[in-house]
């Protein structure tokens, strides 16, 4: 008897310390689960490489600034997907959606503008990017309008909509690829030009140290003013110093990849200047990614500081008591895929211009990766619950593998079963989850 007692009493002691950790702190178990998932995914596609090849591809400078640029478009979209799934909808039509869009605003910049602006305008990529969301917010009311008013199931419209706007992308130019497209808008998409440089990195890096500081302030001077529980400060500083030291590391991750010799001779040219003068140039952040990282931050906004937000979390956890309650639940439930068609509008922007071009294959497959994302990153599927950095963690643990399988080498046909597997697991993960709570 003593021996059971000398042996659970320790483990009893330490169960005690990580719950008391985690309530101090107030980090979700899920979200340090997807951190631990995802830097298992890059040390083990490390690991694998330099036993098989004698060195590791993945945690390079290079993949990795690819990685944040490849990632940028579905995490985009998964953060609309959130507050579907939250509202118990589904919208499988986001890729369909994505292609059409992408197709009728690369023939728009490339058949009409130039008629009447002429080729190389400057307000090109301008007027482009607004046709691109309007096209999305057109698509998205309308099967918003199908799924709330006329009551078809989000299921049904959206299975209809990946097919019919699948159909309409090849539609437009008759399955050509429409190439090249301005100059101006595809640094959207990223590449050497399309980054802010190493200065202006550390620049928004700065900015967003301070902007963390700030918020755990006024998120602490809040709590004081409400009489709500006050984290310990050794809390507060162990978070914001995490935080910190995340930017900084991520920020000089993306410095640490330099230019390709020949961009640089190309750019030095260009200048009338000697390349050796200019020595190694980081990209720095990619135009993309801080597109991604924006609206990761305003959909937060929205879903935790806005009565748009209450209202879509309130609607998930019990619909009719949400409409007991006074919340127009159809007018929600159209502008919430309204939302999704905006959201839908700036991927097809991003796609496009990374690919310097319009194809019928832009987006395929993309509505499995965002639904993927979206529950990997902790949104269930019953409804109710779900987080947009949750979302952003899940599209970076879905390109992680992606990226992982084609380094390795593996065939497409493996890599849509690594997927789908992910997805079910994830889902399981979820229930277990959710009865562990209950």
């Amino acid at each position: 008897m003593s021996i059971a007692q000398t042996s659970s009493g320790p483990a009893t002691q330490e169960e005690g310390a990580i719950k008391t950790f985690l309530r101090a702190t107030e980090i979700d178990t899920r979200m340090l689960g997807m951190i631990g998932a995802l830097l298992a995914i890059w040390i083990g596609f490390n690991l694998y490489g330099y036993f098989v090849n004698g060195f590791g591809a993945f945690l390079t400078y290079r993949n990795l600034w690819n990685l944040s640029v490849q990632t940028a478009s579905i995490t985009v979209m998964a953060t609309g997907m959130v507050l579907i799934i939250v509202t118990r909808n589904i919208d499988l039509s986001v890729g369909s959606m994505l292609g059409v869009t992408a197709m009728l605003m690369g023939a728009f910049q490339v058949w009409v503008l130039p008629n009447y602006l002429g080729i190389g305008h400057p307000a090109i990529w301008v007027l482009t990017m607004l046709f691109g969301l309007v096209v999305g917010v057109a698509i998205g009311t309308f099967q918003g309008y199908l799924i709330a008013y006329l009551e078809i199931p989000s299921f049904i419209v959206t299975l209809g909509g990946m097919l019919v706007w699948r159909g309409s992308a090849w539609w437009v130019a008759r399955g050509e690829t429409i190439a090249p497209l301005d100059q101006t808008f595809i640094l959207i998409g990223g590449g050497p030009y399309g980054s802010i440089g190493a200065m202006w990195s550390w620049i928004v890096a700065v900015i967003a140290c301070l902007g963390i500081i700030y918020m755990i302030m006024s998120a602490r001077r809040q709590r004081a003013r409400f009489g709500f529980p006050m984290r310990p400060m050794w809390a507060e500083y162990l978070i914001g110093g995490l935080s910190v030291i995340i930017v900084l590391g991520a920020t000089f991750v993306m410095n640490s990849y330099p230019w390709p010799k020949g961009i640089i001779r190309n750019y030095a040219k260009s200048l009338n200047v000697d390349p050796a003068t200019l020595g190694e140039i980081g990209h720095g952040w990619a135009i993309p990614v801080l597109i991604a990282l924006f609206i990761v931050m305003a959909m937060t906004f929205v879903t935790t500081r806005t009565k748009f937000g209450r209202y879509v979390f309130a609607m998930g956890g019990n619909p009719e008591a949400a409409e007991l309650a006074g919340i127009n639940t159809k007018r929600l439930t159209m502008l919430i895929f309204s939302l999704m068609g905006f959201l839908v509008g700036i991927s097809a922007t991003i796609s496009s211009a990374r690919l310097n071009s319009s194809t019928v294959a832009l987006g395929q497959f993309d509505e499995l990766y965002v639904i993927a994302a979206a529950v990997i990153g902790g949104t269930s599927l019953a409804g109710g619950s779900g987080t947009i950095y949750g979302a952003m963690i899940g599209a970076l643990i879905m390109q992680s593998l992606y990226s992982g399988m084609v380094l390795i080498g593996f065939d497409a046909a493996i890599q849509a079963m690594v997927v789908g597997i992910v997805l079910v697991l994830a889902v399981y993960i979820d229930t277990v989850y959710r009865k562990h709570a209950k």
